[in-house]
């Protein structure tokens, strides 16, 4: 008998923990998790504030690497970005307010490319990992951001006319009860991307709590990277 995908549903892949070595010498730690069948994308995910709770296992990250490469055939690569914590460990090194972790970024994005063969790679920031998305995820072999809860805290307006130049696609969810950033406010602060998608999800908040805002997200995030597996299973 089929069952219903659950928030603690854990789908086949091959998972296994990495360690990423920054330009500073730091060791952060991290876990990807590879489909059985042949990968189509590769997704780089940057959680939220480390300082609020943020971290490689905030529930839709960890939900994301826990369905997707057999919903989808898309291989996630979670980290904890310097001095983040969870269940797989602490990270080196102490939190930067989003500077520093430049580096963290960039080398999350070398080691996808240059350890894992990335081909098809996608970035994902949830909160502070949208500001360090649109910060320093410019690598010319990332294919496109996608934008969970942006707030735009850190994000300048040269950063916006970055990828307002650039061209590569993207994508914003915008929670219609979101904390810091509303529809209204967010499509006048994305104005200078002409390119980018704002999609704004009624009822949702920042947290993305409930299995109809983790569908949503992950339906999303699917219809970006491989929306031939849409729509997505709701049982197993």
């Amino acid at each position: 008998m089929p069952e219903l995908i659950r928030p603690s549903t854990v789908l086949p892949a091959n998972r296994r923990p990495i360690s990423i070595t920054t330009a500073d010498g730091l060791k952060l730690v991290g876990e990807v998790a590879t489909p059985l069948a042949p990968r189509v994308a590769t997704l780089l995910c940057l959680h939220p504030l480390p300082t609020h709770g943020g971290m490689m296992d905030s529930h839709i990250l960890k939900k994301a690497a826990n369905r997707l490469p057999a919903m989808a055939d898309i291989e996630i690569v979670r980290f904890n970005t310097r001095g983040t914590s969870s269940e797989s460990g602490t990270s080196e090194g102490a939190f930067d307010f989003g500077n520093a972790e430049r580096l963290d970024v960039e080398a999350a994005i070398n080691f996808a490319l240059e350890q894992l063969q990335a081909e098809n790679l996608w970035v994902l920031g949830w909160s502070f990992g949208t500001d360090m998305a649109i910060r320093y995820a410019r690598d010319s072999h990332v294919k496109g951001l996608i934008l969970l809860s942006p707030p735009l805290r850190t994000s300048t307006s040269e950063d916006l006319d970055f990828w307002a130049s650039d061209g590569r696609p993207i994508t914003a969810l915008i929670p219609e009860h979101d904390d810091y950033l509303k529809p209204p406010e967010a499509a006048v602060k994305f104005a200078p991307i002409p390119q980018i998608k704002l999609v704004n999800v009624d009822e949702a908040k920042h947290l993305w709590v409930g299995e109809p805002s983790v569908y949503r997200v992950l339906t999303e995030v699917v219809s970006m990277l491989n929306p031939v597996a849409l729509p997505l299973p709701e049982e197993f």
